[in-house]
């Protein structure tokens, strides 16, 4: 079978009503595959005034709006009506992106069927109880992460060292690899723009440390602001430029007085912004890959980053950037100080950097994944598939 024999129906929690790099890779995958000549069908809940334009056709599911974080909302169920619409479409591979109620009956629905399931790994659920003083309960989401992803014929996740976690974890037995691609037409070095800074009131000499993505406390808004705290004790010359919003930023605002925050950017925007920063501050543990490293990296940009999945498949430390121990307030300061002071350091890793960052494009990685759907269609029909039982250990 080539590659238009494909029929996906692809179950997310979020393709489209609140902007992140999970949903944007999974439009491209879907804009790629239907490029191609495959057929896909999306299932995921849909507001009326979603964050973009879908990509192909997507059906909307019952949803319920997360308690204490209402922009996101839980699929909790397969309706009557999304199940026969499935049916009418005749997949022939099931993806499921998130472990929620819709992606378990996604692959329950498969099982019965006896359609492979491929599941996709783009957040790092198990450590989210830690921010908000619920940290006993990783154990448990662990398990029950375990269960939803053995049932799967396959898992892929965005980096190496996340499908080696995922191995360690023993999530599934067959852990692929689905990077992730950069747009170099808007992520560049060309993109800087000195005006554009002077216009926020910052001089052509002034370091940026930049913070791109959500503004939740997940991200490591914690770390982030208490390293900002050394560098302003230490007498560092810095200026803090944050793209991104969410529920947190008035306390992150609160935190980073003399800040500049551009709220969501997209396109050509997001891409001078990023270019026009010094460097990239990224203390989060819970990213699978971190799509804004990468952006970063093809702009010239050195990397701080926690030495965590993702940025580790991407940043090499001391060269592209640094890799600091999670939580490490001191270190991280001191690595920011040494890309603020010193610029001949700054230029070569951010060179080093984008010189990585060319090794990533969209269609090479979506290619891959579309080769793992086929293996895994093909595997399926010579009898092979997940365990008929899949006990949480």
């Amino acid at each position: 079978m080539d590659i238009t024999g494909l029929r996906i129906a692809l179950f997310s929690g979020n393709y489209n009503y609140v902007r992140d790099g999970a949903n944007q890779a999974l439009n491209r995958l879907v804009g790629y595959l239907l490029r191609q000549g495959a057929q896909v069908r999306v299932y995921s809940p849909v507001i009326d005034e979603p964050a973009f334009p879908a990509t192909g056709d997507l059906v909307g599911t019952p949803s319920l709006a997360f308690p204490g974080r209402s922009e996101y909302r839980i699929p909790y169920r397969m309706s009557g009506a999304v199940r026969r619409d499935i049916e009418r479409f005749a997949p022939n591979l099931i993806h499921v992106s998130s472990p929620d109620p819709l992606g378990h009956a996604a692959v329950s629905f498969a099982r019965k069927r006896r359609l492979p399931a491929v599941a996709s790994v783009h957040t790092r659920f198990e450590t989210y109880p830690r921010y908000y003083g619920l940290a006993f309960l990783e154990p448990v989401i662990e398990a029950v992460l375990r269960r939803f992803y053995r049932r799967c014929d396959a898992i892929v996740a965005p980096s190496e060292s996340m499908a080696q976690l995922l191995r360690n974890q023993r999530m599934s037995y067959n852990v692929g690899i689905w990077s992730r691609g950069i747009d170099q037409d808007i992520f560049n070095p060309d993109r800087r723009d000195l005006d554009w800074r002077r216009g926020h009131g910052i001089a052509d000499d002034e370091p940026i440390i930049g913070f791109i993505g959500r503004l939740v406390m997940e991200k490591g808004l914690d770390v982030f602001s208490d390293s900002i705290e050394r560098l302003i004790a230490a007498g560092v010359r810095h200026r803090v430029l944050v793209v991104g919003d969410g529920p947190a930023r008035e306390w992150f605002a609160n935190r980073l007085s003399s800040a500049v925050f551009l709220g969501f950017q997209t396109g050509a925007d997001l891409g001078r912004a990023v270019a026009s920063m010094d460097m990239l501050f990224n203390p989060s543990v819970t990213e699978t890959f971190g799509n804004v490293t990468l952006e970063a990296m093809a702009c010239n940009l050195p990397v701080v980053a926690a030495k965590a999945t993702g940025s580790e498949s991407l940043v090499c430390d001391g060269v592209t950037g640094r890799l600091i121990r999670p939580g490490a307030i001191s270190q991280f300061a001191s690595a920011l100080q040494l890309y603020c002071e010193d610029t001949e350091r700054r230029a070569a890793a951010g060179a080093a950097g984008r010189q990585r960052a060319d090794q990533y494009g969209w269609d090479q990685v979506n290619h891959a994944l579309a080769d793992t759907y086929l293996r895994v269609i093909h595997q399926r029909g010579a009898g092979s598939g997940p365990p008929a039982h899949s006990p949480v250990p």
